[in-house]
């Protein structure tokens, strides 16, 4: 495995770790229980490491002659 996918990783401890300590129903954050807004978050960075690792892995570089 490619160390940088082990970037993928981070989104499973957002969602799994970090709810086990965010299950809360205040404060609310933009209108919404605070566990709603730690999912929706970590939504929004889990696509951005993805685009990260989709950057960075070199068989997604162009020429790769596959």
């Amino acid at each position: 495995m490619k160390p940088i996918y082990w970037l993928s990783a981070i989104p499973f401890l957002g969602f799994i770790l970090g709810a086990l300590f965010t299950n809360k129903v205040t404060p609310y954050v933009l209108g919404m229980p605070f566990f709603h807004f730690w999912i929706v978050l970590w939504s929004f960075i889990t696509t951005g490491i993805m685009w990260i690792i989709y950057i960075l892995d070199p068989a997604n570089q162009k020429g790769d002659s596959r």
